[in-house]
Order: C-alpha cells, then sequence, then structure tokens
C-alpha cells in the first residue's frame, strides 16, 4: 500500500518548493489518477510551510478516501466529509479574497472535531457551507452521505445548526417555539410532545419554558437555541461558537450536553475560541489559518509533533508567526 507521506520534502526556507510540488503530483496522481490537489500550486518557492502542509494533508487525506472501499461519500464512516473545499469572495478592488483555500477533513459518528483558528481563518464560512447557507467556490461537502449541493434538502434534514447569534422568535414562549419547529421537522403530534419535554428537562429548561423568547437572559436563549437545533434529533451538529458569554454554570451544563449527545453516537463539528475548553471536549482538533487546515490530530498527536503540553502553546507555535515572518519549519500531525 503507497504511503502518502513517504517521500514527501518540507517547504522550509532554502528547499526546492519546485521538487516539492512534483512530489505532492507523483503521489496523488499515485493514489488517485486526475484528482487535483488544490495545494500543489501554494508550494511555490519562499511559501510558508503552512502551504506544504496542507499540501501534504491532503495527500494523505486522499489516500484515506481511496484505501476506503467505496467511493466517496458511499461506504465511508464519516458523517461529515469534506473534500478540496473552497470559497472566494470579491473584493472592491484588486484578485478576489480566499476564505477556504481548500480544506479536507472528515467527521465521523459519536466524535467531537474541534476547528480551531483566529479571527478570519475561515471558521464560520467552513461551517456555514457545510449548513447549506453559502455556496462552494470548489470543492465537495457531504452531510450523512447527502452532497450539500446536489442535494441540499436531504443534507439539511441531517443537521442541526447552531450558532452564539441565531435568532428566537420573540413574541412566542419556549415551549411554543419548540413545538413549532417540531411540526416543521414533520413530527407526530404524540412524538412532538415527548420530544419537547425531553428537551426542556435535558436542558433544566423548566424555569423558564412558558417565558417568552424576547424575556430570555442569554444563557436561556442558547440553551433554547439548542434545543430548537435538536429537535428533529438531527444525526450531526454543526455549533459556532455554542459557549460565547455563557456564565460557568450555563457553560457547563451545555459542554456536558455535548458530550452526551456525542456519546449518543452524534457527528459534532464545533467551532470556539476557547481553547481550554476544546482541549477537554474535542476528541480531533484541526487548525486553521488563512484558509488552510494546517495541523489535525487528537491532543497526543498535536503534543508530540508541536512539544507542548497546553493547547493554547500548540495554537501559538503552529499559527503564530514568528518576528522575521519565517515560518517554524515543516509539521507533521498524525500517521
Amino acid at each position: 500500500m503507497l504511503t502518502a507521506t513517504s517521500g514527501l520534502v518540507s517547504s522550509r526556507p532554502g528547499d526546492g518548493s519546485s521538487k516539492l510540488r512534483a512530489e505532492c503530483r507523483r503521489l496523488t496522481a499515485a493514489i488517485e489518477p486526475g484528482y487535483e490537489n488544490p495545494h500543489i500550486d501554494s508550494c511555490r518557492e519562499g511559501s510558508s510551510s503552512r502551504a506544504g502542509t496542507a499540501c501534504q494533508s491532503q495527500v494523505r487525506w486522499r489516500q484515506s478516501k481511496v484505501n476506503t472501499p467505496g467511493q466517496l461519500g458511499s461506504n465511508c464512516v464519516g458523517m461529515i466529509e469534506v473534500d478540496g473545499l473552497v470559497k472566494t469572495f470579491p473584493t472592491a478592488d484588486g484578485p478576489d479574497k480566499r476564505a477556504v483555500a481548500g480544506i479536507s477533513f472528515e467527521v465521523g459518528a459519536g466524535e467531537i472535531y474541534g476547528l480551531l483558528g483566529p479571527n478570519g481563518a475561515g471558521k464560520t464560512t467552513t461551517l456555514r457551507l457545510l449548513s447549506g447557507l453559502l455556496q462552494p467556490t470548489a470543492g465537495r461537502a457531504l452531510v450523512n452521505g447527502a452532497e450539500v449541493v446536489a442535494d441540499p434538502q436531504r443534507a439539511k434534514r441531517s443537521i442541526g445548526f447552531l450558532t452564539a447569534d441565531t435568532g428566537l422568535y420573540q413574541r412566542l414562549s419556549v415551549r411554543e417555539l419548540l413545538r413549532y419547529f417540531a411540526e416543521l421537522h414533520g413530527l407526530e403530534r404524540a412524538g412532538l410532545e415527548r420530544r419537547v419535554t425531553e428537551l426542556i428537562d435535558w436542558l433544566d429548561m423548566g424555569s423558564f419554558a412558558g417565558l417568552r423568547c424576547g424575556a430570555l437572559s442569554t444563557g436561556q436563549r442558547q440553551r433554547t437555541n439548542i434545543a430548537r437545533a435538536l429537535i428533529g434529533n438531527p444525526p450531526v451538529l454543526i455549533m459556532d461558537e455554542p459557549t460565547l458569554g455563557l456564565d460557568v454554570l450555563t457553560n457547563r451544563l451545555i459542554l456536558d450536553f455535548v458530550r452526551r449527545e456525542r456519546d449518543l453516537g452524534k457527528a459534532i463539528l464545533l467551532s470556539t475560541h476557547y481553547l481550554d475548553e476544546a482541549e477537554t471536549l474535542c476528541d480531533r482538533i484541526g487548525l486553521l489559518h488563512e484558509g488552510l487546515i494546517v495541523a489535525e490530530g487528537d491532543m497526543a498527536a498535536l503534543r508530540e509533533h508541536a512539544g507542548c503540553d497546553r493547547l493554547t502553546d500548540i495554537f501559538l507555535k503552529l499559527v503564530g508567526e514568528p518576528a522575521d515572518g519565517r515560518p517554524d519549519g515543516w509539521v507533521e500531525i498524525g500517521d
């Protein structure tokens, strides 16, 4: 079996970027003839090692997919599959801005995957692409086997989507709002009431279930939003800053609930700026910077390859730029 990382070279200053591009092309073609690695042309002379890391990651990811029996999205375990996803936005003057630059990853059932990065890294754009709120410029995304672009309604039926600023109908009570969304999901009356009551109990919402949403506190609104996202019992949860601005008690309740959903077999993709929270919550982490996944792995792999213990230090080492603007060098995460 071909090993995708064998023979790859680094893009440290002084290494031949043309050699790196040629090697990536050779390995990519050997793994899957005709597949275009979107990062190869980024491995140019003088470019940062992040472009080379993303290029190698793409090769490894394609190998893992091709070595899995069946085609992408058919017999694979990933509930979320992202392949070479690109999103560009027009600018008032100059070239388009590339917010997402050809990323690939997957999230399995019963897994919490944290997508972490600084402001402007492309996290929220990626989550919106997966939820169907934005159309990709290039690449492919599948949710529970459904292509987000080709079959958006089927994909969306598998998703519970949550952001920190999701709006609520202000004049409806919490219970009325959950009933409304349960009806939209097609729940029958008996199952509807049972699901609403179950979520109110799980999220400790009984004390404010009769209040209008316009009168809720920040923590109460976020619990209501989580219940809304879960009302149809979707197998995939996409969560953008789920604990933003919450007090300690509400934060702990929501994180415990996220773990419970993971233990029930849900695939959970979340973005957060709280790195200590991500360190204890996530099964795997992808570090996103300037639209590229520059490192990916569980905490053990990240610690081993970065030489740091805390996720905050790992993040700063792999994502932060040294004072001279040059990368620290080649970093490989995972096998």
